[in-house]
Parts: C-alpha cells; structure tokens; sequence
C-alpha cells in the first residue's frame, strides 16, 4: 500500500487540477454543464484515482487505477484541443497546459511502469 500524499504524481496531478478549475473559469457560463463539467471531471478523476488506487493491497489492483487516470489525462488533451477550437483558450493557454499535462503523463507512465516491476 502507498501513501498516495507521498507521491508526486498525485502533489503533481492535484497542481494541475486546480489549474485546470483556474482556466474553465474563464469558459462562457453556456459551456457550465458542457466542456467546464468534462474538464473538471477528467481533471479531478486524475488524482482521485491515484489516491483510491493507493489503498490497493496488489500493485495490478493500483496499476488498474492509474490506467483509469492515464484515460482521464487523455480526455483532457482532447477537450483542452476542443476548447482552443471553439475559441475558449487562446493558441498559448492550450500549449502551457497541454505541456503541464504531457508532465503529468510521464510521471503517471513512469511510475506505472515502476508498479509492474514490483511483486502483488
């Protein structure tokens, strides 16, 4: 069992998150239930369940939730990439996050790849 406050991917995905809120609270108030609700969710789902995975007794049970949270940092590139179509994000607020998220990918892979290592 980790404990996820420890890790930096979940300091590191909950930093992103918050930067995340930070940017949508800039979208139209239409886009309350639309693309402001996808990202948010994807966003906070990120370190959510890192922090759930870590309560995990196997690392294949953990493994399983950072799958989930690689899924999530994938919504995100697509609705970021939405959202700089629709002319909510200018061409320089998507490259900043989509560069944030790219970090967050690599050290979720990363570690990943550090639990199938690892007997559970």
């Amino acid at each position: 069992m980790h404990r996820f406050k420890d890790l930096e991917i979940w300091k590191r995905s909950r930093v992103f998150c918050s930067s995340i809120y930070k940017l949508t609270s800039k979208f139209p108030k239409a886009e309350k239930y639309g693309l402001t609700n996808q990202l948010r969710r994807a966003a906070v789902s990120i370190p959510s369940n890192i922090a759930e995975g870590s309560s995990r007794h196997s690392n294949k049970d953990f493994a399983r939730f950072i799958e989930i949270a690689i899924g999530s940092t994938y919504e995100i590139q697509t609705q970021l990439l939405i959202s700089f179509d629709l002319n909510f994000i200018s061409e320089e607020k998507l490259r900043i996050h989509s560069n944030e998220l790219e970090e967050v990918i690599k050290m979720i892979s990363k570690f990943k790849s550090t639990l199938k290592q690892g007997k559970g």
